[in-house]
């Protein structure tokens, strides 16, 4: 026992001190560092500084972020969150262009990046950000209008006068485009993710077409995009090619109900059609008119509807023309319960009283499918899904059924 009482943390390994302070937030991880000379250098470990978190550290400054990259973060920071001064009282400059810069030259190999209420229309545009970023995300913060437009240097004399005939002139063109996705100066983000951010409008969403490797795109609560913005980007075969944003696997919009701004319906602009994209997530008033148009992607796998309120009838006209869908997604969505009102002669009853012909021959088929899943909100809709389409699977999280007591 006397040997237990002896023992302090001097007596444990460097490597379970690290896991200890791992637990500890930014702020605590400094002042551990002012105990002594070891936990001086401990505190220093890149370990430590994998996922820095900034959010929850009211008040910082930039200078604090000068003195945390200057003694802390190096090359092992991976995740960076930082939180700005829009909404704080105090206001001023919090990322500045020579802090974003030392920031790609100390931590290379910073891959995501999450700001949160940060002004940003201080910056020139977005090629200042680390070029080792491959997530980008934005919530509540404020653009410049041409910040995500993306400038190639200018070629050099000597490069101009280099293709002198055709086919030294597309050998030339396929190197650099090959040398351009991997260049410095291009920018490598695949995920970006903008949030409840205003001031994003057509123009911004028309400046990412010129980003190469953009795969996923995440819209919430962007009130001023259009359906003409979005379908003047969609990707589709040009001249040259396809134009657009080409890469595009994973699209996300959605508008959750916020009053005071009039509502464009983006999502109507995906009924041009969409080249090469695969999944479809849709949200709260875009859920319409987007079911409307998906029937137009003809590459659409996978489709995920969420913070709405459907009905069955709605959910099997809309399904009917997706035979290619591999997976349907319902998350926190308030169905309705099934009516089967008189249908009305002229435009359009054809139409619903084949809806309802498929949905009662699918609650009369065979027992099998007639279990109840305990997971589906409405029992019927699996059976009805089932039937139109067979290759699909569901999945419902957090789902209802909305009760009318009319």
């Amino acid at each position: 026992m006397e040997e237990f009482r002896g023992c302090n943390l001097d007596y444990f390994p460097e490597n379970i001190l690290i896991d200890v302070l791992s637990y500890l937030n930014v702020r605590e991880v400094v002042k551990a560092g002012r105990v002594c000379k070891r936990w001086k250098r401990l505190v220093k470990d890149q370990r430590l500084w994998r996922n820095v978190d900034l959010t929850s550290w009211k008040g910082v400054t930039s200078r604090i972020l000068w003195v945390l990259l200057r003694q802390y973060l190096g090359c092992g920071l991976r995740c960076l969150r930082l939180r700005g001064l829009l909404l704080s009282a105090r206001g001023g400059t919090f990322l500045s262009e020579s802090w974003l810069k030392a920031l790609s030259t100390k931590c290379p190999r910073l891959s995501k990046l999450y700001l949160l209420h940060a002004d940003l229309r201080s910056l020139p545009s977005c090629q200042i950000l680390p070029p080792s970023l491959q997530v980008l995300e934005l919530r509540g913060c404020e653009l410049p209008r041409g910040f995500f437009n993306q400038t190639l240097p200018s070629a050099s004399p000597q490069e101009r006068a280099e293709p002198t005939s055709s086919v030294g002139a597309q050998l030339k063109g396929r190197n650099q485009k090959g040398k351009g996705a991997g260049s410095p100066s291009g920018i490598g983000i695949e995920r970006l993710v903008l949030n409840n951010v205003p001031s994003f409008t057509d123009q911004h969403l028309q400046g990412l077409t010129s980003w190469e490797r953009l795969c996923h795109l995440e819209l919430r609560d962007t009130f001023r995009v259009t359906a003409n913005g979005l379908r003047s980007c969609a990707a589709k075969d040009g001249v040259c090619g396809v134009e657009g944003l080409s890469r595009l696997k994973f699209l996300e919009i959605g508008i959750t109900g916020r009053q005071g701004y009039q509502l464009h319906m983006a999502s109507l602009g995906l009924g041009a059609g969409w080249l090469g994209l695969e999944e479809l997530s849709l949200g709260g008033k875009e859920v319409g008119p987007g079911l409307l148009c998906a029937s137009r992607l003809k590459d659409l796998k996978r489709l995920r509807l969420w913070d709405c309120t459907l009905s069955e009838l709605q959910i099997a006209r809309s399904c009917r023309m997706l035979r290619g869908l591999r997976q349907l997604e319902f998350v926190d969505v308030r169905f309705q319960p099934r009516q089967n009102p008189p249908a009305e002669e002229g435009e359009g009853g054809e139409e619903e009283e084949q809806d309802r012909e498929e949905a009662a021959g699918a609650d009369g088929s065979s027992d099998e499918n007639k279990m109840a899943d305990m997971n589906d909100p409405i029992p019927g809709l699996r059976r009805t899904l089932a039937v139109l389409l067979p290759s699909c699977t569901l999945v419902f999280t957090n789902c209802s059924v909305q009760n009318n007591e009319d």
